[in-house]
């Protein structure tokens, strides 16, 4: 029996996305995401209790992102012959570990060290999560996986304005 052009696609749609591997990987697409910027919405709180300016505080968001920014390409490169499923787990266990210290932190130092931290598991996944949701979807729907796993972007940026100190 011979297939014609037309045939691939009802057998890519009958494939289907994996939906509910997709949307664990748009959950923590969104998870890194807003954890990335959360704290500039809480900043008069947080240097309260850390007894910190809020521009000191605002650090917290700078750690994070030097994190992530300075880590992602090195490990992504050296763990390129792991299994990237452990490696995203493992990498989402680091992160909830680093995210935990940062919200039990007792000072200032801590603090910082957690997000660090934070910033470096959210690189190291962010590094590899596009390809992760490419390779597990249907042939001829990469892009749509990748879109799917990607939403967490958008949906993590949207409520920034939404604060009570957006009106400032």
């Amino acid at each position: 029996m011979t297939t014609t052009s037309s045939d691939a696609p009802s057998r890519t749609r009958q494939a289907g996305l994996p939906w509910s591997a997709l949307l664990a990987l748009g959950t923590a697409v969104f998870i890194t995401s807003l954890t990335e910027t959360l704290p500039a919405g809480v900043l008069p709180e947080m240097s309260a209790s850390l007894g910190t300016s809020s521009g000191a505080t605002g650090q917290a968001v700078t750690v994070y992102a030097a994190g992530t920014a300075l880590t992602a390409i090195p490990l992504a490169t050296a763990t390129a012959s792991v299994p990237r499923k452990p490696l995203l787990l493992g990498a989402m266990a680091v992160f909830l570990v680093a995210n935990t210290l940062t919200a039990a932190a007792p000072g200032y130092i801590v603090l910082l060290a957690g997000r660090f931290l934070a910033g470096v598991a959210a690189g190291l996944a962010w590094a590899i999560l596009a390809g992760y949701a490419r390779r597990i979807a249907p042939a001829g729907s990469e892009g749509r996986a990748i879109a799917v796993a990607m939403t967490g972007i958008p949906v993590a940026l949207s409520p920034g304005g939404s604060g009570r100190h957006a009106d400032r």
